[in-house]
Order: C-alpha cells, then sequence, then structure tokens
C-alpha cells in the first residue's frame, strides 16, 4: 500500500534487485581487495568484476533448493563468472556481505529522507515567514491561553524539523559501517586490511569489532532517529487537523479540484492527509521498538533479526519518505485563515490578557496573591457574564486604585504581547547579528 505513494528513489534502495546488486559490489569489491593482497589470483578478480550478474528469477529457483538466500545467489552468480567463482565469496561468511551491503542500503536510503527533510523544511520556512506577524490565539491544555502568531508555531516546526534532520545524519553516520570478519569476528580466514580495503573503497568504516554481525543497537538508533522524525510530522499533522476543526477552522489541509470528502456528505472536506500521517508514524513508531529488540541475539549470532529487519528497514524508510512528501505538499499549499485567527482571539473577550494585568498589579506594590484574586474575579465574570474582561478591569475599584485606567488600556496591545517575534525568528533561522 504504502509502496505506490513512495518515490521511485526510495522504492529502488529496497527492491530485490538492488539488494542483490550490493551485495554484488560487496563480493567484487572482496575480490579484489584479496587479489591486491596476493590471496587471490588477479584474473579471477578480473572475471568476478567483469561477468559476475544475477537474475532474479534463478536466485529464487535456487533458493527453493538451497533455502539459503546467499547460497543461492552466489550459485546463480557463479553459473555466470564461470571457473573463477571458485573464488567468490572466498573467506566470507554470509553475514559479511549481507550486513555491509545492507550498510549502503541504508546509507543511500537516508541520504533521501535528508533530502525531504530538507525540501519540508524551506516549505516550512517560507510559511513562516509569511505568517510572521499573523496574529492567533496559543493554547494549552486546548484552552486559550495569550496571543501568538502563526508564524511562530511554524518557526517550532522548522527548529524540531532542524533537530531530526540532526539525529537522522548523525544515524546515517553510526550505521556506514561494513565487516569482514567472518563467522564469529575474529578475521580466521581473511586479514583486518582486506576488511579496510574494502570499506574503504565502499566509503564505509570497518566495524572496530564485530561478532559475526554488525552490532544491531546502530541499526536501532537509525530506527529511533526515524521514528522521531515521524512522530514530529505526527505532531505537525494533528495540529493542523485540530486547527481545521469546524469550530476553530483558522487552517485547512489543501483539497483538491474533484476531491470528495465523503460519500454520504456532500459537504465533507476532511484533513485526511494529516490523518494519514498520524497513522503512519504509528506504524514506524512500532518498527523503533523492534529494532530494540532485534539488538539481543544468542552468543555471536542468531536469525531472529533477520526477518523482522526485511520488513521494518524498507517499511520505516518507505513509510517516512511517503511522510515527507505528502507534508511537504500539505504545508505548502494548506490553507490559512487570518480572519478566523483574529475571531477566534477574540472569543474570549480578552481574558487572555489576564497575564500582563497580573504583572502590571505587581509591578505596582500588590502583592502576587492579591493581584491573582482581583485579576480571577474579573476574568470569572467575564466568562460567567459574557462581558468584555477589559470592561469589567476598568469598574473594579480596587483594580483602578492601582493601574491608572491608560495602563490597563496599554496591557490590551497586540503588538506589545507580540514585540519579541522578531527575535525568536532571528534564532531559529540563526540571523541574529554577531
Amino acid at each position: 500500500m504504502i509502496a505506490r505513494y513512495t518515490g521511485p528513489e526510495m522504492g529502488r534502495i529496497w527492491s530485490d534487485h538492488r539488494k542483490y546488486e550490493t551485495w554484488l559490489q560487496v563480493e567484487v569489491a572482496a575480490a579484489e581487495a584479496m587479489a591486491r593482497a596476493g590471496i587471490v589470483p588477479a584474473e579471477a578478480a578480473q572475471e568476478i568484476r567483469e561477468r559476475g550478474r544475477f537474475d532474479i528469477g534463478r536466485i529464487e529457483e535456487i533458493e527453493q533448493v538451497t533455502q539459503h538466500d546467499v547460497i543461492a545467489f552466489t550459485t546463480a552468480v557463479a553459473e555466470h563468472v564461470g571457473p573463477s567463482a571458485r573464488w567468490l565469496h572466498f573467506g566470507l561468511t554470509s553475514s559479511d556481505v549481507i550486513d555491509t551491503a545492507q550498510a549502503l542500503q541504508m546509507r543511500e536510503a537516508c541520504g533521501l529522507i535528508l533530502r525531504e527533510l530538507g525540501a519540508l523544511m524551506q516549505a516550512v520556512r517560507a510559511r513562516a515567514e509569511e505568517h510572521r506577524r499573523t496574529p492567533m490565539i496559543g493554547r494549552t491544555h486546548g484552552v486559550h491561553a495569550e496571543p501568538m502568531t502563526f508564524g511562530l508555531k511554524l518557526a517550532l516546526w522548522y527548529a524540531e524539523l532542524a533537530r531530526d534532520a540532526g539525529r537522522v545524519g548523525r544515524a546515517r553516520d553510526v550505521i556506514s559501517v561494513g565487516k569482514l570478519s567472518g563467522a564469529v569476528g575474529t578475521f580466521a580466514h581473511l586479514p583486518p586490511s582486506v576488511e579496510a580495503d574494502v570499506c574503504s573503497r565502499l566509503g564505509l568504516e570497518p566495524a572496530p569489532v564485530a561478532s559475526q554481525v554488525i552490532q544491531r543497537d546502530r541499526h536501532a538508533e537509525l530506527l529511533a532517529a526515524l521514528a522521531i522524525t515521524a512522530s514530529t510530522l505526527e505532531k505537525y499533522a494533528l495540529e493542523i487537523r485540530g486547527l481545521q476543526k469546524t469550530e476553530i477552522g483558522e487552517v485547512e489541509e489543501p483539497f483538491g479540484k474533484g476531491q470528495k470528502g465523503s460519500s454520504a456528505m456532500p459537504h465533507k472536506r476532511n484533513p485526511v492527509g494529516c490523518e494519514q500521517i498520524v497513522g503512519l508514524a504509528r506504524l514506524v513508531r512500532a518498527n523503533a521498538g523492534a529494532a530494540l529488540e532485534n539488538n539481543a541475539l544468542w552468543h555471536e549470532r542468531d536469525i531472529s533479526h533477520s526477518s523482522v529487519e526485511r520488513v521494518i528497514l524498507p517499511d520505516s524508510f518507505i513509510a517516512l519518505d511517503h511522510m515527507l512528501r505528502r507534508f511537504t505538499r500539505i504545508v505548502s499549499a494548506m490553507v490559512v485563515y487570518p480572519e478566523r485567527m483574529r475571531e477566534n482571539l477574540a472569543r474570549s473577550r480578552g481574558v487572555v490578557f489576564s497575564g500582563t494585568i497580573l504583572l502590571e498589579l505587581a509591578r505596582r506594590g500588590v502583592s502576587r496573591e492579591q493581584a491573582y484574586e482581583w485579576v480571577q474575579r474579573s476574568a470569572m465574570r467575564s466568562f460567567n457574564e459574557a462581558r468584555a474582561f477589559k470592561a469589567l478591569l476598568l469598574a473594579d475599584p480596587d483594580v483602578t486604585a492601582a493601574l491608572p485606567p491608560a495602563e490597563i488600556e496599554r496591557a490590551f496591545d497586540l503588538d506589545e504581547q507580540l514585540r519579541h517575534v522578531d527575535h525568536v525568528f532571528d534564532r531559529v533561522f540563526q540571523e541574529v547579528a554577531v
């Protein structure tokens, strides 16, 4: 289901063809490294490079008999190489090839995720700048709190996406390792110099120490980074969904011409894209849990992790790739309703400025406890009697005895509330003058 939405590049990385390509890439690099080390004949390594190829159908046919994917692969390749194939896979164990090749796939997939993150960050930044000064009500516990701007909300999104990119980038470095140290990591059949040569030519670092496999804490770190990134998108999609509620109506995900929202109710414009992102985040998060469980294997290795990785690695990358692409489109085209934001800001009749009044009273010598009691008294009346908060304050002799009417008026100045928004933008986008 996900595959039909993902970008063609991510799908290609996790295709069977690409998997076998990377296996062959490792096998050829190993043969050539061993030839340089004088372990295998140079002409054999050359033939493995020039004649080595595979047919997926043939691999699958052989695997039906061998019940071993790497043996099926090397057998199929050997049929093309000829007599020199006796040097193919020489001194290697299956995981030397699988784990090193998988590192190439994961590294390449991380590169695409980072590219898509960059595109989303650009889209978020553009909308943040567009709405830098668009006032709206901030909400805590789902309840009106204090004024803010929609651009400030988006700047917060940008900052977290930057952290996500940092996490994925660091995880890419962590998983960019290879190993050719044999069945239990002792280099019993090949010297460490061959491993170093192969890894260098593949752009990987040799794992300092391995068992039969590269240790799965590395993979768990990667899946955790992907899961955190998915949770970021989930958070933003959930926010759009909340702001799109009919009762709020401040933001709406794009609704295309000819799109239908409901088979029964023609008026519906549902946030289905954001809902899909929230759902897929659950999948990526669950996969991260499976990756954590993969870290614990019996002794130097069992294969309990193998079947899991065949699912969670491609699924997590493909799902997140789709989420990033779809959310970038949503952000770029989402409809913002500034007038509705102002309308909602005014719905609470000014009580959202209560904190400023509280501080002004304290500044003029009223105890915080007393000031809180006076301000809350008028705020509760505003709620219960549907009256303007400012008018109630101006009619309260306790408040006006301490705070002149002009100062009460100034406390309701929206520009004063938002005077530091530009500074926050400078910090987020790293443009503060040094």
